[in-house]
C-alpha cells in the first residue's frame, strides 16, 4: 500500500510560522513566500476525514500548478515554483475574507437550496422552472465568507461584502472580473478535454497592492467537473450526470450516514474505499490535465518534501 502523508512538522529555514489547513499546511518563510504543502488528508462536508488518500496531494498540486501557469494572462498568482511534486512556494498575500465561487450549472448546494424553494443565492436572483444540473443563461457568481478552521462557510453577497468592508468597491469589481474570465478559460480547456467545469471557486489576496490570484484553481477538491458525452441525454431524462469531483466522496459518505452534522460518525474508511478513492483521483487528473499520471516515490514522503524544499530556499 502506497502511503500517505496526512501531518506535516517541518522546519525550514527562515520559517515564521505554519497554519494547518483542512488539506494544505502552510508555511511562512520570512513574511515573504509561502511554502504550501498539499496533504494526502481529505475533508467533505468541512470534516477531515481519518485516513490520507495516497496520491492526492500530488495530484491536487500538479493540477493547480498547470492551472496557474495557464491563466498569467489573465491576472497574476501567487505561485514562484514547485519544488516537490506536492509543494508550492509563492509569494505571501493578504487574502481577501472571502471565496469567490463561480456556477455554470445548477446542482450541488445550489440546487439543494433551488428545490427547496430559495430563489435567491447570495444576492443572485434565479430563474423559475429550473431542473438539476441545467447550465445557467450565465455563469453566476455566488461567494462565501472564509471561515476559521471547524467553521461552516457562509453564503454572503456582493453587497454585503461592500458594507462590511471585506474589499472595496473598486477591488470587488476586479475579483469579479478575474472570476468570470479563469471561469470562461477554465470552461475552455475542460471542453478542449470533453469536460464541462460546472462550477468552482477562487481565492484571492493582495500583494504590493495589487491582487493576486492564490491557493488552488481548477482542482477536483475546489471544482466540479461533468463529462460532455452523454450531458444532454442524461439532463433529459432527469437522470445523475457523470461527474469528476469530491462529489463521490460525499456521495460514499451520505449513503452511509455521514453527512457532517452532529452526532454522527464518519464511516470505516476500509483499505479498499481508500484504494477506491486514490484511483478516482488518478483518473480525475488525467481527464483534467490530459496527461499520464506518474506516481512519485512514497517510500520517505515527509523527508523528500524537506530536502527538496530546503534546496529551493537556499
Amino acid at each position: 500500500m502506497s502511503k500517505a502523508l496526512t501531518k506535516t512538522d517541518f522546519n525550514f529555514p527562515g520559517q515564521k510560522s505554519v497554519y494547518h489547513g483542512k488539506v494544505r499546511d502552510v508555511y511562512n518563510i520570512n513574511g515573504e513566500k509561502l511554502v504550501m504543502v498539499a496533504t494526502d488528508r481529505i475533508s467533505a462536508f468541512d470534516v477531515v476525514l481519518p485516513e490520507g488518500i495516497p496520491y492526492k496531494g500530488q495530484m491536487l498540486n500538479q493540477i493547480a500548478a498547470k492551472f496557474l501557469d495557464a491563466t498569467t494572462d489573465i491576472c497574476p498568482n501567487w505561485k514562484l515554483a514547485t519544488p516537490d511534486p506536492m509543494v508550492t512556494v509563492g509569494v505571501m498575500c493578504e487574502g481577501f475574507p472571502v471565496e469567490m465561487i463561480v456556477r455554470g450549472y445548477l446542482c450541488g448546494s445550489a440546487w439543494r437550496a433551488y428545490k427547496s424553494g430559495v430563489r435567491e443565492i447570495c444576492g443572485v436572483k434565479l430563474p423559475e422552472g429550473m431542473r438539476e444540473n441545467q447550465k445557467f443563461p450565465t455563469p453566476i457568481i455566488t461567494p462565501t465568507t472564509k471561515a476559521e478552521m471547524g467553521m461552516h462557510d457562509e453564503d454572503i453577497s456582493k453587497e454585503e461584502i461592500l458594507a462590511k468592508g471585506l474589499a472595496t468597491p473598486e477591488e470587488y469589481a476586479t475579483l469579479e472580473k478575474y472570476t468570470l474570465a479563469l471561469f470562461e478559460r477554465g470552461t475552455k480547456i475542460a471542453a478542449e478535454r470533453g469536460l464541462i467545469l460546472v462550477d468552482t471557486k477562487y481565492e484571492f489576496g493582495k500583494h504590493n497592492g495589487q491582487i493576486y490570484l492564490m491557493d488552488e484553481i481548477h482542482t477536483p477538491d475546489s471544482s466540479r467537473y461533468f463529462y460532455s458525452e452523454g450531458y444532454e441525454e442524461r439532463f433529459e431524462k432527469g437522470e445523475p450526470q457523470k461527474q469528476l469531483s469530491k462529489e463521490f466522496v460525499r456521495e460514499w459518505l451520505m449513503a452511509n450516514g455521514f453527512q457532517g452534522k452532529e452526532g454522527q460518525t464518519v464511516p470505516e474508511m476500509t483499505p479498499e474505499i481508500v484504494n477506491s478513492i486514490s484511483e478516482r483521483y488518478i483518473e480525475l487528473y488525467e481527464h483534467i490535465t490530459g496527461e499520464t499520471f506518474v506516481k512519485a516515490d512514497t517510500a520517505e514522503l515527509a523527508s523528500r518534501i524537506e530536502k527538496n524544499v530546503t534546496e529551493y530556499l537556499k
